[in-house]
This record gives structure tokens, sequence and C-alpha cells, in this order.
């Protein structure tokens, strides 16, 4: 088994926005795909019609896209094994069910929704839970009560019927995870599951999941810990159709945790921390509550992929937290991957974005800054301009919009003077003495700031001023504020006959000191 080429699988129901849980777990295959130079599979499990929700699989689509998460083969890409949709596929999955209702593993049972809610009640009134097992299916209507005349006259005059699985009695079911290990579960703690409806003529997750992921050729199952007491069904499900020798190996990922650490991570949330906990966008198609994604908030897909790789594994302390996908898909291992929940910090998912805008060279962040200066009517602005913009405000930006908060003096001088500076700079002297900085600084033939700041130094130290004081009263003049880039490479950028007006603006508005 282990020398099969690697195949796995990510395999979303089309029931709404695909959850970063579930993106992690298809990132996880694909960098398991990846490094062991295998193939990774999209299949859309849409069995479930009650519960499908339009434009959700073109959601899940695009998200893998935006992620850099490659299909090699499943829905919007094909392969040999199409089509890749359950829904396509519900002709193959009868022949299976019957097969298993032959060979003694499973049983047509004919109770309907109402006779099985009626029997709840029955168990509840006297304090007992209901479970569909050995105990009561000899009982109920079923093909190991009934005779095999009565089952074929029932279903001849199109009674509905489901074939449930036959659970074995008191056994002792034997697995292995390869994250958690040996797993041992006895067969009376469990239900007989359905695993198909004739009700709509299609196969439950239980059986077209086996059945696909068999004449798939899927190697290795890595999924959701919600699925890990689904596996003694499907480990039996494995040995019933006599294929045990070629059952893929599963692996069970944790949960991603709320913030605090209780539970599971949901919308809800988000919602109320402020903080996505989809990919992208979702907007209903019914005009439903949507939901805010990663890419609409700002983030690089890059900077996502990195947090969530990292929520629920760990390269070892050798390496960086910022790793590029080609890294991830040299250090990933499931040995690494955690048995326990991963907490999800919102405040850590900021900073791995910040961490890749850092890292973006200056021509990167000015392409993607050059669209905000010309919605804002600069749009000639020269791209080298902007580059070294970009290098002098970068550093202390999250995301691509906060650039024009952190940007905006270089192209539009200040309307307005932060009250708090101008109560601590505008003051006593400190007017008067940029007035005579300014005129020292004015007549220097090549405006550059290295030319500006040795200029202003030599002039300060000469004069026995405060330097502090006078270089953030001239910063208040320049850019409104306490804040921003270095002084002259302001001044530069600007341009003398701007950096002139400025100054002579700010003792217009705010006078000459007291």
């Amino acid at each position: 088994m282990n020398e099969r080429p690697v195949r796995v699988r990510f395999a979303p129901s089309p029931t709404g926005p695909l959850h970063m849980g579930g993106v992690r777990t298809a990132l996880y295959n694909y960098l398991f795909a990846r490094q062991h130079g295998g193939k990774f599979l999209l299949r859309i499990e849409d069995t479930d019609s009650h519960r499908f929700v339009p434009g959700a699989e073109e959601y899940i689509i695009e998200s893998l896209r935006w992620c850099g998460i490659e299909i090699d083969e499943g829905v919007s890409v094909g392969g040999p094994h199409a089509p890749y949709r359950q829904s396509e596929r519900r002709e193959i999955y009868l022949k299976y069910a019957e097969q298993l209702v032959r060979d003694g593993w499973a049983y047509y049972a004919f109770d309907t929704p109402e006779e099985l809610d009626a029997i709840r009640k029955e168990y509840e009134s006297r304090g007992e839970t209901f479970a569909y097992n050995s105990a009561v299916r000899t009982r109920l209507a079923t093909s190991l009560a009934l005779s095999a005349e009565e089952v074929e006259a029932r279903i001849a005059r199109g009674d509905q019927w489901t074939v449930r699985f036959r659970m074995p009695e008191n056994e002792q079911i034997e697995m292995d995870d390869m994250i958690r290990g040996h797993v041992s579960v006895n067969s009376s703690t469990l239900d007989d599951k359905v695993l198909y409806k004739s009700a709509d003529g299609l196969p439950t997750y239980h059986l077209a999941n086996i059945v696909d992921d068999y004449l798939m050729e899927i190697t290795h199952v890595i999924r959701g810990e919600e699925w890990l007491p689904s596996l003694p069904l499907h480990v039996l499900l494995y040995r019933a159709f006599g294929w045990e020798d070629r059952m893929p190996r599963f692996a069970h990922l944790p949960l991603l945790l709320k913030p605090t650490g209780g539970g599971k991570l949901s919308k809800r949330d988000g919602d109320k921390l402020g903080f996505p906990v989809f990919p992208l966008q979702w907007t209903p198609q019914d005009g439903g509550e949507g939901a805010r994604g990663y890419r609409e908030d700002g983030y690089f897909p890059e900077a996502f992929v990195n947090l969530l790789a990292l929520l629920g594994w760990n390269p070892g302390n050798d390496h960086s937290e910022i790793l590029s996908m080609p890294e991830l898909i040299e250090l990933f291992s499931l040995e690494r991957v955690s048995k326990s929940g991963a907490r999800f910090d919102p405040e850590k998912a900021r900073w791995f974005n910040a961490q890749y805008l850092h890292r973006k060279s200056d021509a990167e962040l000015a392409a993607l800054f050059l669209p905000v200066l010309a919605e804002r009517g600069y749009g000639d602005v020269p791209v080298a301009k902007v580059e070294r913009i970009m290098g002098l405000v970068k550093e202390r930006a999250t995301f691509v919009g906060d650039l024009w908060l952190l940007a905006a003096y270089f192209f539009e001088a200040p309307q307005s003077y932060d009250p708090k500076a101008v109560a601590k700079f505008w003051k006593d002297d400190n007017p008067e003495h940029l007035q005579n900085l300014r005129r020292q600084l004015e007549v220097v033939e090549d405006f550059t700031a290295p030319n500006l700041e040795a200029k202003a130094h030599s002039w300060i130290e000469e004069q026995g001023l405060p330097m502090g004081k006078v270089m953030n009263t001239l910063r208040l003049a320049l850019v409104g504020s306490s804040t921003g880039a270095n002084l002259f490479d302001i001044a530069e950028i600007i341009g003398r006959e701007e950096f002139l007006r400025r100054v002579e603006r700010a003792h217009e508005v705010l006078g000459e000191g007291r």
C-alpha cells in the first residue's frame, strides 16, 4: 500500500462558505501530496441535496485558487476518475449498497421517519436513548426480520427504504491514525448507520466516501477531527468490500479553537471580535447574511496560508515562522501535527500579514499602491517616487490599506494640525527658530536629504538650540503631526517649493507662538 503513488483528496460539501478550518485541511493535503510527489484531488460531496447552497462550489474553487493550492484532478479541472461531484455519480453507489446486503454486511430498513420519531419518544418517556443497533434491528421493519418475499414486495410496490450497515456485535475494532496513533473501539458502542436512501437515490456520506476513495485510488485520508468517530465504520466498510489491502491511511487533524481556547472557532467569534473566519468574502445568492473574508480584509494569500499552516503543525525550533509555500512543502510532516486543538489568535494573523508586507520590495508595494493614488487623483506620480515613499513607510504598515494613511503627507499638505503636537511644540521661541531654519534650508543648492540634514544639524548646533524641539516643530509644519518618515527624506520628496509653502502655512494657521 505504501508503495502506491500518493493520492489525497479534499472533499468539502457545498453547504456554504469554506471555513478557514476547511482551507487548512485542504492545505495539509496539498502539502503532503506535493512533498511526496503525489496528486491533490478536489471532490465535491453534495449528496445532501437539502443542504446544498448555490455558489458554494464556486466559492470553494476560488478560495483554493487564491491560496495557491493547485488542483491536480477533480471538479474544475477534470481527470481520469471523473465525474468528481458525487451527485453526478449516483448510479455508481446502489450496486455497492446492494453488494453489502447480499454479503450480509447490510440490510434493508423500511421504517418511516414518523415511525422512528415515535420510537425515540417512547424510549425518552422511559428515560432511555434509542439506538438503531443489534438490539433492535431484528425487531423492526428490516430485511433481517421480514421474509424475503415481504422485502421484495415492499420494494416492488415503491415503499421507501434505506440500507443500513450491520454493525458486528461486541467486536473490538483496531485502527491506526497517523496523528493520534492506535485507536480501539468496541462495536457495541456503535449504531447501524444509513448507507443509502431510496427516497432520493443517493448514498450517505459514509458509503459514497469509501466507494469514491477506493475508485479514485486515494492513499491517504487527511481530514478533520470531527470525522474520527466515523473511522470504525469506514474501516469496517473496507473490510466488508474486501478492500483492506487498498485502504488508505488515516490522519485526523485537530480543531481550530476560539481565541479564548474554549470550543471550535465559529463565524460568531469572528463577528464578535472583529476578524474573518472565511478566506473570501461570502455574499449569499439568496440575499441572506454574508461574511467577511481575509482577501477583502487586505490579507496577502501567502500570509493567510502561512498562519494556517502553523495552526496545529510546527516545523521545529530550527525554523522561522515565516515560511513560503515551497518551504512549507519541504518541511511539512503529519508527525509534527498536534493532537490537541489549535487556538486562533487574530493579532498573530495581523502580525503575519505585516511580516509579508515588510518583506515585499518597494517596487511590489508601489504596484499595489498606484491604484490607490489614481483613485485619489494622483495618477501621474512617477513610479520611482512612489517606490521610494513605500520604502520609507512600509515598516509601520500591516495592510496595503494602511499605506495611504502613512504616506498621505507626501502628496497632500496637512489640512489640520494635531492639537497635542501643537501644544507640545508650537510654543515659546520654536516657531521663530523654525523660520530661521527655513531661511538656512531654502538656499541649499542641492535640495537632497543628506545635504538638508547636514545643514540643519550644523545650524542648530551652532545656535545651541535643542535638536528635538526644532526638529519636531519642523515635522509638525510638514506633516501636521509628530509622526512620519525621516524629515529630510520628506523635504526632498515634496521638493523645495512645497517645503517652503508648508512652513509658511503653519505660521499662518498656528501663529507665531507665545
